[in-house]
């Protein structure tokens, strides 16, 4: 089983940086990048919160299932 993380894709979207959303969210820019770039072994349900707030979007938005070829 993989679990994908589009943080980076929702990002995008909303036109926030790293940076910005680390700032917003009260997380490290490391610890963001290790889970924008799907390095993260798990979230927090609190930060999974903060994420979606600030990117007004769902946690299935960011957080994606894909079955393993």
């Amino acid at each position: 089983m993989a679990i994908i993380i589009n943080l980076d894709v929702m990002m995008a979207k909303r036109k926030i940086s790293l940076g910005e959303l680390s700032q917003r969210v009260g997380i490290t820019n490391a610890n963001l990048s290790i889970l924008k770039n799907n390095k993260a072994k798990a979230i927090r349900f609190n930060t999974l919160e903060a994420i979606c707030k600030e990117l007004d979007c769902q946690p299935g938005d960011i957080i994606e299932y894909k079955e393993d070829e």
